[in-house]
This record gives C-alpha cells, structure tokens and sequence, in this order.
C-alpha cells in the first residue's frame, strides 16, 4: 500500500434500533436499522415470533426421535402435515414452541406425545440454533429422544392431533425412503430433515462401495 492510500476502516455490525411495522398473534415484521462493517447504517425487514418465552433463548425444539423395537429396524419418527405458507404438505421432524418456564428438553417429550402419541427419553440436545438468518430471528434446539417400541404405550401409541400423518422411515434407508415418497406425492421436505438424511447416508457408507474400490 502507498502512503497517499487512506488504510480501511471498519466497524463491528451492530443493531441502531427496531421498529415495529406489523404484528399478528404469532408473528411480527420489525424494520431494523444496522450498521454495517464498512461503516454504513442499513435497513433490514426482519420477522420475530411474538411467542418467545422470557429467560430462554430458543423458541422451540425440533425433535429427532429414534424408535427401537425387537426384530425391527430402528426406525426415525416423522410427521406429514398441510403448511399454509407452503400450499402444500410437508415431511418435518416433530417440533413445537416451548412454553413458559418450561425446558428445551420437556418441551420435546411433550411435543412428541402430542403429535405422535410415543414416550421417550431424551438422550441428546443440541445448543441454540438458527433456523433462517436471513429473515428472521427464530430459533431452536435439537433433541434427540430414543423410544422404546416394546413398552405398552409405544406398541400403540395415541396422538393428540388429528391433523398430523406419522411417519416411520428406516435409519439405514432414510434418504432413499424420502426420495420415494417425494416421487410419489406432493410432498415438500423440510431442509433439516434432509440434511440429516445426507448424513446418514454418509455415517452408512461402505469405502468399498466406490467403483474403484470394487474387484
């Protein structure tokens, strides 16, 4: 660099203020004002949901749930249901709000029960997560249940809503079961879900399945 250059100046990113443009009962749109890296004050249309419960970080949980069952394959947990925004129906983990003053962790055992009927027992959770940065602030927890499928509720579980299909998709096979239903019906994957799938199959995979490897 020449001494007659200026040497660059930056900023941390940083929120000026929030401004409410509209709210509904779920969901807020808010005009934020930010100053970018380079120094430059902007304007970002962000959405928030109006539901996040005080001292918590998330606004709810994703749950992946795991059924075990004797002479059985494990199987993953997964509900089908019309979403409004998209028109059509989607394939999801089961996932809810987290009520006040409860935990990430209870809220997925609850949520479970209601959409699918199983009992679980939480083995695993994930830190604070973002679901779409771009648009909005919402966020989640991961939690990962087992289920035992030979105790008595979980032989023939009972849901709480009527309005969600159960599905049940083999561990080992999940991203090609999904596939399959994609191809059969109208059916739109949610983005964690198949991610989660594109590494089962990795955590699956056989070295000596590639076709260099073979003899």
């Amino acid at each position: 660099m020449s001494n007659s250059e200026e040497p660059k100046v930056t900023t941390a990113p940083h929120i000026v203020k929030e401004e409410l443009m509209a709210a509904g009962k779920w969901l807020k749109l808010e005009k934020t004002t930010y100053v970018d890296h380079a120094g430059s004050t902007r304007a970002w249309e962000t959405v928030k949901r109006t539901t996040r419960q005080t001292n918590t970080e998330a606004d709810g949980v994703g749950i992946i749930a795991l059924l075990k069952r004797t002479l059985h394959k494990d199987c993953v947990v997964m509900v089908k249901q019309f979403r409004p925004p998209m028109g059509c129906h989607t394939l999801e983990f089961p996932a809810g709000l987290i009520d006040e003053g409860e935990s990430a962790e209870a809220a997925a055992l609850r949520e479970l029960k209601e959409e699918t009927g199983f009992k679980g027992e939480v083995v695993g959770i994930t830190p604070v997560t973002c679901l779409d940065p771009g648009l909005s602030n919402c966020t989640t927890q991961m939690v990962m249940v087992n289920i035992n499928g030979d105790e008595g509720e979980n032989i023939n579980p009972t849901q709480q809503l009527e309005f969600v299909e159960v599905i049940l998709l083999p561990l080992d096979e999940f991203q090609v079961k999904i596939d399959d239903l994609m191809k059969k019906e109208k059916i739109v994957v949610d983005a964690k879900v198949y991610i989660f799938a594109m590494g089962m199959v990795q955590a699956f995979f056989k070295p000596r399945e590639l076709p260099v490897l073979k003899q």
